[in-house]
């Protein structure tokens, strides 16, 4: 079974390009300190260029991107992520649920006067609950069991879940390797053969193969 914590799953150029940010990007969340922890925590890699990012690393750096795209500069998720972590004495704090829970009023407070989402509509805090509704939690109500990729539409939802795939991104339905799906289809199979051959309806691979990265 895989060790969510210490088990490396991808390596940073994989956990950016299925979370949509830049490696530059995800190199320096690696090197970002809060409350002497690491904003992502990585492990060392057995060899070069083999994966030192374990899965909660992978919802660490969503965390981020998230609180980013809302416009939360780093130096407000630093100061929020140490007060988080020094609150509930947990290390990996913005990948519990305390960050859905209680997490989410220490964010707020450092934004600042960011008091509404960048739709100008809807409050912050709301705008973040709803990031944080693509992480499923495990049973204890703590520790993060798989990761949502917002990417992929309702219609085929993709996950990253460290019991499926070697920690590689699965289709929800069915936990077929997103990669393998897309490279029958660029191999060039029919969109319907490759429906047939995984169980899936035709739209949902098109979904899938239309947003799918080039590896």
């Amino acid at each position: 079974m895989v060790d969510k914590f210490s088990d490396p799953i991808l390596t940073p150029v994989e956990a950016a390009r299925h979370l949509q940010i830049t490696e530059r990007t995800m190199y320096r969340w690696l090197h970002e300190q809060a409350a002497g922890e690491p904003l992502v925590h990585a492990v060392r890699a057995e060899r070069k260029g083999w994966p030192s990012i374990p899965f909660v690393a992978v919802v660490e750096a969503y965390v981020l991107q998230s609180l980013r795209a809302l416009g939360v500069t780093l130096p407000c998720i630093r100061e929020a992520a140490e007060a988080v972590r020094s609150r509930f004495g947990e290390p990996y704090g913005l990948a519990t649920r305390r960050i859905a829970t209680d997490g989410v009023d220490i964010f707020v407070d450092y934004a600042g006067d960011l008091a509404r989402a960048r739709d100008g509509q809807r409050p912050i805090k709301q705008v973040i609950e709803d990031y944080l509704r693509y992480i499923t939690w495990e049973a204890d109500g703590r520790t993060p069991q798989s990761l949502r990729l917002k990417q992929y539409p309702e219609l085929a939802p993709v996950i990253i879940d460290p019991r499926f795939g070697w920690g590689a991104p699965v289709v929800a339905q069915n936990k077929i390797q997103v990669e393998a799906l897309v490279n029958l289809w660029r191999a060039g199979e029919t969109l319907d053969t490759v429906a047939d051959e995984f169980e899936l309806s035709r739209e949902q691979v098109e979904a899938i193969c239309r947003i799918a990265p080039a590896a």
